[in-house]
């Protein structure tokens, strides 16, 4: 049976969990990269479709090889040719076996996507106010994983000595949106002679080669690198060069010594699956359910997300956790706005899917003040929400006060002894001073160092105390 060794890149700082739901869905082990954000498990080639419905991984890719301890030559002529011969001892056949098929899979979907566009139901729904709406703001979703220039033609090792965790402002060192601030290749191509069988004619397969490099020991620069593998791979396969409509996307991954070879199996992103209608700071979903699963919700729970933006949070657990309640608010009524539009986009995807029976989602959403929620004292069993960092949405100076009050009214929604919160915050210094103060009704669990868009954050998982707070006046 075909076998394929899968790359996942993930949330930074939520590996561990990635490999938690690999094990859990795929009963397969995983290995966490020395390269942070990535993991690599191996499944049986048929159970890709399962692959693509991890909840916690961005992009996927299938391993060619890997070598942990790669001797790289001094001189840069050298070190670029060995890249060069590598092309050629390379076991490509079964990678791009699992590519084919993981490419089958993808025809497959599309048919379907255009079956239900097609029917006339759809077509009334596609016709109606909010498709414009969708459409606007998948603009902005384009700005928001744009914000790095991209690097073109760098000199002298620039890409070197970055942190591969700098990415777009909202995502977790993510493939895709590396590839904008990486460096790609692309080679004039002279030769069209290699062909690939297509449906009765013959087909030029076209790719292009992206290089991510991590390190200050390399002689060359990812542009180099990338040139060169590239032009091996042409020579070695025949295929076309082409950076924007290309078939086969091959990866070359070099953090110091440690290089990966791969075939992507994803075009985009995995964490656009629920937004439609984005925001300034909107989160992705794989962020989301990292932290949601954190806090490990059980049957019947009533989950509360005070200041949910776009609706991230609230819809990634609706999806994932369809047996507990979910209650998503905020004080803006252009957020509240755009998460009810998340939501009905939600809908009819999942009436797309299963018109028969088209179920809703235990999910509703409110606008109100985050410091006098209308919810009854020791209500909630946990609350999930990523907190204004001060930079694009309110200040630093405002947060001062805004988070010592937030942690008490969360304080007083949460059920006593077993209650517990899990908040994602980049303004670290204001949260630990707010939280000493409200150290009598939370105590801190746990915390995991994030990467947001380039900014060290953590996400906190606080335990409610057993302390009682004051009884609010009911609104019922």
């Amino acid at each position: 049976e075909l076998a394929a060794v899968i790359g996942a890149t993930v949330p930074t700082g939520f590996e561990q969990t990635a490999a938690e739901e690999v094990q859990e869905k795929l009963g397969s082990a995983s290995r966490i990269s020395r390269d942070r954000g990535k993991i690599y498990f191996e499944v049986p080639a048929r159970n890709l479709p399962q692959v693509h419905r991890l909840r916690s991984v961005d992009n996927l890719f299938v391993v060619v090889q890997e070598f942990k301890d790669y001797q790289f030559k001094d001189n840069k002529e050298d070190a670029l040719k060995d890249l060069e011969d590598l092309v050629k001892k390379l076991p490509w056949t079964n990678p791009l076996k699992v590519w084919e098929l993981n490419n089958s899979l993808k025809k497959k979907k599309t048919k379907r996507k255009n079956h239900n566009l097609q029917s006339p139901a759809n077509r009334e729904k596609l016709n109606d106010g909010e498709q414009g709406g969708a459409g606007q703001n998948n603009t902005n979703d384009q700005e928001d994983c744009a914000q790095n220039p991209v690097a073109v033609e760098p000199t002298g090792g620039q890409d070197t000595e970055k942190p591969q965790e700098v990415t777009s402002r909202n995502g977790v060192e993510e493939e895709e949106d590396k590839e904008q601030s990486d460096v790609k290749f692309e080679v004039q191509a002279s030769s069209e002679s290699g062909t690939k069988a297509g449906e009765g004619e013959t087909k030029v397969l076209r790719f292009r080669v992206t290089c991510n490099r991590a390190g200050d020991k390399h002689s060359f620069t990812s542009n180099e690198a990338a040139r060169d593998f590239g032009g091996a791979v042409q020579e070695h396969f025949q295929w076309k060069a082409d950076m924007t409509n290309f078939d086969v996307e091959v990866l070359l991954n070099i953090h110091n010594n440690e290089v990966v070879v791969g075939i992507a199996l994803t075009e985009e992103s995995l964490h656009r699956r629920n937004i439609t209608h984005f925001g300034p700071t909107t989160l992705r979903s794989t962020l989301a359910y990292g932290m949601l699963r954190l806090c490990d919700p059980q049957p019947t729970d009533i989950i509360v997300d005070p200041m949910c933006g776009t609706g991230a949070i609230p819809i990634e657990g609706a999806a994932e956790w369809p047996y507990c309640y979910h209650i998503a608010g905020d004080n803006s009524p252009q957020a509240v706005k755009r998460a009810a539009n998340n939501i009905c986009s939600l809908l009819r995807k999942n009436e797309s899917k299963d018109s028969s029976t088209a179920p809703g989602i235990p999910l509703d959403i409110i606008q109100w003040d985050i410091c006098s929620l209308p919810l009854r004292t020791g209500s909630v069993d946990i609350v999930v929400t990523d907190m204004p960092f001060g930079k694009r949405i309110g200040s630093k100076k405002k947060n001062w006060d805004l988070y010592p009050a937030c942690l008490m009214e969360m304080g007083r929604i949460c059920t006593p002894g077993t209650g517990r919160a899990v908040l994602l915050t980049q303004d670290k210094k204001c949260f630990a001073k707010a939280l000493s103060r409200v150290g009598h009704i939370w105590r801190r669990a746990q915390t995991v160092w994030v990467n947001v868009g380039g900014l060290h954050a953590a996400v906190y998982l606080l335990r409610r105390t057993l302390e009682r707070t004051e009884e609010r006046r009911s609104f019922w």
